[in-house]
C-alpha cells in the first residue's frame, strides 16, 4: 500500500516534493494528474471542462483507489477529498497535507492552467482554502509547511515515513 499520500491547495507543491521524496525514499512517486491523463486519455483541466467537477471526481476517486495499491508515493489533485469516499480512504494512509500561505501559492500557480480557481486567482485560493482546509486536516496524519525548502520538507516526511515502518 502507499507509502505517502500528498494533499493540498493547487501549487503547494505536491508534485515537487513526490519527486524528491522518491529519490530520498527510493520509491516510485506518481502524480494524480499524469495518472489520470494516462488511463483516462484525457487531461484534468479538459475533463472539468466537458465533463464538469462532479463526473470528475467520480473518475479522480476511482484513479486514487488503483494508485495507492502499490508502495509508491502518490500526489493526489488538489479537491480530491471533496468525495466522501476518497477522504473515508486518505483517513487510512499515511496522507501528508502540504500547506502554503496564499502569498506563496499565488506566485506557484500565476501561469498554470488552473479552471478551478476562476479569473481572479486569489480569491479563487482563498475560496478553496475556506472549503478544504478542515478537509485536510481531516485525512492528514501530518500536516508539513511547504513553505520550508525543499530538504526540511522532504526531511519532515522521510521522517514520518521511517516511524511508521
Amino acid at each position: 500500500m502507499a507509502r505517502v499520500v500528498l494533499v493540498g491547495l493547487p501549487g503547494v507543491g505536491k508534485t515537487t516534493v513526490a519527486k524528491a521524496l522518491e529519490h530520498r525514499l527510493g520509491v516510485a512517486a506518481l502524480d494524480a494528474d499524469d495518472v489520470f491523463l494516462a488511463t483516462r486519455g484525457q487531461s484534468v483541466q479538459d475533463c472539468l471542462r466537458t465533463d464538469g467537477e462532479d463526473r470528475f471526481r467520480e473518475l479522480e476517486y476511482d484513479t486514487l483507489c488503483d494508485a495507492v495499491r502499490d508502495d509508491i508515493i502518490y500526489s493526489c489533485g488538489g479537491g480530491v477529498v471533496r468525495t466522501e469516499a476518497a477522504r473515508k480512504l486518505l483517513a487510512t494512509l499515511p496522507t501528508v497535507w502540504l500547506d502554503a500561505p496564499d502569498e506563496v501559492l499565488l506566485i506557484r500557480v500565476a501561469d498554470g492552467d488552473r479552471p478551478l480557481l476562476g479569473d481572479d486567482l486569489r480569491a479563487g485560493i482563498a475560496r478553496l482554502r475556506a472549503e478544504r482546509s478542515a478537509l485536510y486536516d481531516e485525512v492528514a496524519a501530518l500536516r508539513v509547511n511547504a513553505d520550508d525548502g525543499i530538504d526540511n520538507i522532504v526531511s519532515a516526511i522521510a521522517d514520518f515515513v521511517e516511524k511508521r515502518s
